[in-house]
């Protein structure tokens, strides 16, 4: 085996086992609601979820978009986790993360002759600046609005033990606290009243809000 080879080699190897970490780093907001369950969902399975998310989004509204580029762009979005963790708005706020976030994914991609290509995948989704784009993104929080229902059914989260919640502290959050509303039910109204879904994602979201999803 050639040197160049070798090289190559090394450099799909070491890509694979740092992405593989997101298979054991939790993701933080189930942690930081108390959910009450063996094992929480990580930023792994968040990903595959988000994807198959994606495919059916894709196959049943028949969007106007480049699926083979979205499942790309959703593959990579978390990149950056492997060296930055799993950090919500609770714990640093949007600007530092971005920027942060780019420079570790810069590191881990250097080092790939596609690199440049997946870092302006990367930066594509962050600046939001095609269908594609702001497709994944309703995509990544209608994912999370559906692992919360989940939760909510399998009775994961107890909203009145929350004493020790790092969330419930934070005034935003305890603002969007509804008295008749489960947890699940609660994040889905906030982020369909933030505006986050259009058109077809909106009638899924009404659709996880209004019926019972693990059947």
């Amino acid at each position: 085996m050639g040197l160049k080879f070798m090289d190559k080699s090394k450099n799909v190897v070491e890509f694979y086992v740092l992405c593989n970490k997101l298979k054991n780093i939790v993701r933080t907001g189930w942690l930081d609601f108390n959910i009450q369950r063996e094992r929480v969902e990580s930023v792994a399975e968040h990903i595959y979820g988000t994807q198959m998310l994606a495919i059916a989004m894709w196959s049943e509204f028949k969007q106007n978009i480049d699926i083979k580029k979205v499942l790309c762009m959703i593959a990579i979005h978390e990149l950056e986790e492997t060296i930055i963790g799993d950090l919500t708005y609770l714990q640093i706020d949007k600007q530092t993360k971005r920027k942060i976030g780019l420079e570790a994914v810069h590191k881990i991609l250097s080092k790939l002759d596609q690199g440049k290509t997946f870092e302006e995948l990367i930066l594509e989704y962050t600046e939001q600046k095609s269908a594609e784009a702001l497709f994944v993104r309703q995509c990544d929080k209608l994912e999370c609005d559906l692992q919360a229902k989940l939760y909510d059914e399998e009775l994961c989260i107890d909203l009145n033990n929350q004493e020790n919640s790092t969330a419930f502290k934070n005034g935003e959050i305890k603002e969007f606290k509804h008295p008749t509303k489960t947890w699940g039910e609660m994040w889905i109204t906030r982020d369909q009243q933030l505006g986050l879904f259009k058109d077809e994602f909106m009638e899924v979201s009404d659709y996880i809000l209004n019926n019972k999803i693990n059947k």
